[in-house]
């Protein structure tokens, strides 16, 4: 999926939009996002040695794990998150960077999904999570 069909799905636009693609492979959600550089949030995290915010990774991982919840989400529909367990921060994320996150839902309980993710650049993990969201609206 491209940025257009990403949007069909989520609610994100602008600036926080921050998948530039994703697909599902059975039920894996695999999502790619390439650090510009000029990013709002990289403004003053850190001057001269700009690095990636931990809530922007794990947003862009549970972004990534929205694509699993296609038949789910509709126009009007809003994920929300409502816990993040077990974050791991490894090695950190710059621009130039290709992100690949991979998630997978563990266990639903309408409107709640639990799932698990992770968040890569290369070969090398920079963060892991348990998280949960909630679809609302309608």
């Amino acid at each position: 999926m491209n940025q257009t069909e990403i949007m069909k799905i989520l609610p994100h636009r602008d600036k926080m939009l921050l998948l530039d693609e994703a697909e599902k492979i059975d039920d894996v959600a695999y999502g790619k996002y390439h650090v510009r550089g000029d990013e709002f949030f990289l403004q003053g995290h850190f001057p001269g040695n700009p690095i990636v915010p931990g809530v922007i990774l794990c947003e862009i991982m549970a972004q990534s794990a929205c694509v699993l919840l296609k038949d789910q989400m509709s126009q009007g529909k809003t994920p929300m998150y409502v816990g993040l367990d077990k974050v791991r921060f490894r090695a950190p994320v710059k621009p130039g960077d290709t992100i690949k996150t991979e998630c997978k839902i563990t266990r639903e309980k309408h409107p709640f999904y639990f799932a698990t993710g992770k968040v890569m650049v290369e070969d090398r993990l920079c963060v892991s999570a348990e998280f949960s969201f909630a679809v609302m609206g309608d």
